[in-house]
């Protein structure tokens, strides 16, 4: 399965109660089996940053919020990292809620990455782990358009369980009990800071983005609260397209065009949807047709080497053996092979040296994914530490093994374009941005395509739209393609 989560654990990488946050927690004595210190109370320090010629002044905010059982008891607490425009509060101010993925990822990568008022360099062509974790103004963030809350899940950043394993894999290491609890969180954060009216937007990358749709669905239909829009970034949207691979076309048909892209981008050329329509007409077409015919028709195997040869740019003997389908994790081993290099699952012309170049199989881990950890962890444990004064104890888990080693078995069979179809219907002003970089191989832009595609639209047939930039699935560390996310998203929250 071609998801964020098998990487984790490749790279090793319920239902909560939903009792009022202001009951009282159970006695001492019931939560004494779970010896932490206790959380600081919230912090917050005034800042100020500059985009677009204008300079914000802000206040962000460290703190934590409880999630507690049917009967009360405190059973976790969950980090939260909020920028709120400093000034006279204007009712028609936007706030957004951001996750990342994994799951057991913190939403560091949206924070200081993409969408946050500072930001730290990760993610592209020579990045490396000692690069200074120093944050400098984000261009790119959405700070001067709308309130922005990130929201580590429980085991990522410094949210924490107060249960033991088993109890903590049942309540929030599940697939539809993380949705639960966390779009609770959503709710209590809202009335913590009398933000119920405001207008509100959810924002997730990667397995963020399948929890995106999830979580704004039940905003809607349990918790009554109404979403005006999503931003879904690079996201996990339909796994069972990567199901049946030796019979299903699926898994080969939507990892073709970015393969197509980054062999485009290494000749040069700049990507761009005309640049990219004829291999997705052909990837929905004529490839689907030929892979179906299968090896009994040998004419229809010959075509499939030589498109799938020129659309890769790989070796044709490879292309020939492989029958034209072009495995995600294969492609990267045999086409930076002979360079002694291995490419990125999640950019694949982001490339380091191979330590192990002459392995029949890949031994490396991804380039990518071995170098954001450092940067990204201690920009934000100094942020969270020492600019802002929340002074905590513990380890932050940027990327969590333990996360993606316990998480509930049967996410590479479960859809969040289901949700994203009842979301939208059950709100015909909601809209909806899809945004995916080219060359991302783990979560690739094409499924996106294929959903929106086969969605039913009333309202304006355009409030759901998918945008492509050049880069893999952290397009953002890209500054043109950063720049045009953010265009994107502000025609989405109509900002001037």
């Amino acid at each position: 399965m071609r998801t964020i989560l098998r990487a984790i654990l490749a790279a090793s990488l319920l239902t909560v109660g939903l009792a009022p946050a202001a009951l009282a927690d159970e006695p001492k004595a019931a939560e004494a089996k779970i010896d932490l210190p206790a959380f600081p109370t919230d912090a917050s320090v005034k800042q100020v940053t500059h985009v677009a010629g204008k300079a914000l002044n802000y206040t962000a905010t460290v703190g934590s919020l409880p999630v507690r059982d049917e009967k009360g008891k405190k059973i976790a607490e969950v980090v939260f990292t909020a920028y709120v425009l400093d000034g006279p509060r204007d009712p028609k101010r936007p706030v957004t809620f951001a996750f990342n993925g994994g799951p057991g990822a913190a939403s560091v990568y949206l924070n200081l990455g993409a969408i946050g008022p500072k930001r730290v360099q990760f993610g592209a062509q020579g990045d490396a782990p000692s690069d200074p974790a120093v944050l400098v103004d984000n261009p790119g963030t959405w700070l001067d358009f709308t309130d922005m809350v990130f929201i580590d899940p429980v085991g990522t950043g410094f949210s924490r369980s107060l249960v033991d394993m088993e109890e903590t894999k049942k309540r929030f290491f599940g697939i539809d009990a993380d949705i639960n609890y966390l779009s609770r969180i959503v709710y209590d954060w809202l009335l913590k800071n009398g933000r119920m009216a405001s207008p509100k937007y959810v924002s997730g990358e990667s397995y963020g983005g399948y929890r995106g749709p999830r979580i704004t669905y039940t905003l809607q239909t349990k918790l009554g609260v109404g979403v005006n829009g999503m931003i879904l970034v690079s996201p996990y949207l339909e796994p069972p397209l990567d199901l049946s691979p030796d019979l299903s076309p699926m898994a080969w048909v939507s990892t073709l065009p970015s393969m197509a892209a980054s062999n485009y981008e290494r000749q040069g050329k700049a990507l761009s949807p005309a640049l990219m329509a004829e291999v997705e007409a052909y990837a929905r077409g004529e490839y689907v047709t030929d892979l179906l015919k299968g090896r009994r028709d040998p004419a229809a195997v010959a075509r499939l080497v030589d498109k799938v040869t020129a659309y890769t740019g790989l070796d044709r003997n490879f292309v020939q053996l492989s029958g034209g389908r072009i495995d995600s994790r294969a492609y990267l081993r045999e086409l930076y092979r002979k360079e002694g290099k291995i490419g990125s699952w999640y950019d694949s012309n982001v490339t380091q040296d191979d330590p192990f170049p002459w392995s029949a199989y890949g031994r490396r881990g991804d380039p990518i994914l071995d170098a954001i950890i450092a940067p990204t962890t201690s920009a934000i444990v100094d942020f969270t530490t020492r600019v802002v004064g929340w002074k905590v104890e513990g380890r932050y888990n940027a990327l969590s093994e333990e996360v993606g080693r316990n998480w509930e078995k049967g996410v590479e069979l479960t859809s969040a374009s289901e949700d994203l179809r009842q979301a939208v219907a059950a709100d015909p002003k909601m809209k909806v941005l899809i945004v995916h970089g080219y060359d991302d191989l783990s979560c690739p832009y094409f499924i996106s395509r294929l959903v929106i595609d086969q969605m039913a639209m009333s309202g304006d047939p355009n409030r759901v739209r998918l945008a492509l930039y050049p880069g893999g699935h952290m397009f953002y560390s890209r500054p043109d393609s950063q720049t045009a996310f953010r265009q994107d998203v502000k025609g989405l929250f109509g900002a001037p």
